[in-house]
């Protein structure tokens, strides 16, 4: 019996260790600090939340994807360059103001993980911010700076979309790899469709 709790208890610290590093690399990209330092409170701040505050254990799915776990870290890196220097020349253009908007993105996966860090994900990219999560209909609400035309607010909520499609390839179950990959299917069959009318009505 002994024996079996020991493999019991391994096999539940061996299934929450991803979310447990995701919580030590979300400490430090808030921080915005890859040192030892930070690394070593983060590993505290991830101890301390995952026992004191005793939360449920969290499902993964089990699938984990090396290179687009790659991609989804070199893409974020790049995003977070791009929207800080976008960020910066909006602040700095004095001829006109940025347009702001509430730019609803429904998501295709029914996962509170995933939908968390897709939120995460988001507001860590300058020039958007979650305002509110709708968990039973999946969506969240962001406030977008640099939004004043409906393309562009359209731009932004695929962009959102593509961090979830990015998430999902990495670490998401067959299932919802399947759901994305017949969501964008659809998002590409409506885009074909608006384009065909556009040239009819021109």
């Amino acid at each position: 019996m002994g024996t079996e709790v020991r493999r019991n208890a391994l096999t539940a610290v061996w299934r929450q260790l991803p979310f447990f590093v995701w919580l030590i690399a979300l400490w430090m990209l808030l921080w915005g600090q890859f040192t030892l330092l930070a690394f070593v409170t983060g590993l505290v701040i991830a101890v301390f939340v995952t026992t004191v505050f005793r939360l449920p254990p969290v499902e993964l799915s089990g699938r984990l994807n090396p290179w687009w776990l790659i991609v989804f870290v070199v893409q974020f890196a790049f995003a977070l360059v791009k929207g800080s220097l976008v960020v910066a020349w909006q602040v700095l253009d004095v001829r006109r103001q940025p347009g702001v908007a509430v730019v609803a993105v429904p998501l295709v996966t029914d996962d509170d993980l995933i939908m968390a860090h897709v939120g995460v994900t988001a507001s860590l990219i300058p020039g958007s911010l979650v305002l509110d999560a709708d968990r039973d209909r999946r969506i969240l609400y962001l406030h977008v700076i640099g939004a004043s035309t409906d393309a562009e607010v359209e731009r932004q909520r695929h962009m959102v979309q593509q961090w979830e499609e990015r998430l999902v390839r990495a670490v998401g179950s067959h299932a919802q790899l399947e759901a994305v990959r017949e969501a964008r299917a659809r998002r590409a069959h409506g885009a074909d469709a608006r384009d065909a009318a556009k040239g009819e009505a021109s």
